[in-house]
């Protein structure tokens, strides 16, 4: 594929992640189920942490497009643009959650796309076994995250957690598959500060 064509196609990507309403075709988790009595302080919670989890994924979307952008073995592109077009399920499931507790995205969606954007297509340019390894890792990190959620999460808000629950399944098998291609174990040193990176995300998102 020619370089303007993986241009246009970020570019177009970048639009339908922060200006149009994302599709999925599983059924949202936990759709059948009754929507729970919580407090306010229960529902301020819920609605933080699930902003948290759609700035992920939007995050996600901007990595696997930046790392399929500089990628160099087609097969590896295609990994990234599926695993991008699955995390696609968990942004709509986010954002249809975020609706229904009656909140709000984080306004800094922008910002956190284009940075991670940047990071990706940087990973990419550093190789395709680097890049899956970056993929793996950045999935396992995000498994974490996603159990500190189930944790911290109102026992009865039932639906956010059957979304996450699902989410964390996904991810781990991206990273296994991201491994099974021939991603490598990365540095410590970089796991180190991808979790930093994440931290302030994670942080700043709970309230912005």
């Amino acid at each position: 594929m020619l370089n303007i064509d993986k241009f246009i196609i970020g570019f177009d990507s970048a639009l339908r992640t922060l200006l149009t309403p994302a599709t999925t075709l599983r059924s949202v988790p936990g759709s059948d189920l009754p929507e729970a009595e919580l407090s306010e302080s229960e529902k301020k919670k819920s609605t933080a942490l699930m902003r948290i989890n759609h700035v992920g994924e939007v995050c996600a979307q901007a990595l696997y497009q930046g790392q399929a952008l500089t990628a160099r073995n087609e097969e590896v592109q295609e990994v990234l643009m599926q695993a991008a077009r699955e995390e696609t399920e968990h942004l709509a499931w986010t954002e249809r959650r975020i609706a229904e507790l009656e909140g709000r995205k984080s306004f800094l969606n922008p910002l956190w796309y284009g940075g991670s954007f940047t990071i990706g297509a940087i990973a990419g340019m550093l190789g395709d076994k680097w890049n899956l390894g970056f993929l793996a890792e950045t999935e396992h990190q995000v498994g974490e995250h996603l159990g500190g959620h189930l944790k911290r999460l109102p026992d009865q808000d039932v639906k956010s957690r059957a979304i996450v629950t699902q989410m964390q399944i996904d991810e781990a098998s991206h990273a296994t598959m991201a491994m099974s291609q021939g991603g490598v174990e990365l540095p410590v040193p970089v796991k180190m500060a991808m979790k930093m990176g994440s931290k302030v995300m994670t942080r700043t998102a709970y309230w912005v």
